[in-house]
């Protein structure tokens, strides 16, 4: 069953956010992800939620997006992430009930 880690990104450093955009598609796909969404535009529906840019990655199970948000391999481009923006995260599992 599908997972998704949905993140919400504020750009601070474009430069530097340019750059991690370069290697999280070879990162993501290492783990069977995928990019479902990567900005955007948006609009809010409910509760005054205004994300600057939005990105949904797609993972084959809900432990495979924990594999790659925990793994080494990912950790350098998170912590480049994390200097070029602010940003929330989160992991969802896709069982619809």
């Amino acid at each position: 069953m599908p997972a998704y880690m949905i993140v919400e990104v504020e750009t601070t450093d474009e430069a530097l956010m340019t750059e991690y955009r370069k290697h999280t598609p070879g990162a993501v796909a290492r783990f069977g992800g995928k990019f479902i969404v990567r900005g955007g535009k948006t609009r809010t529906l409910e509760g005054g939620w205004k994300p600057a840019r939005v990105v949904v990655l797609e993972f084959p199970s809900y432990e495979k997006a924990e594999e790659f948000y925990d793994s080494e391999h990912y950790k350098p481009l998170l912590e480049m992430r994390l200097k070029a923006g602010k940003s929330k995260a989160i992991i969802v599992d896709g069982h619809a009930g």
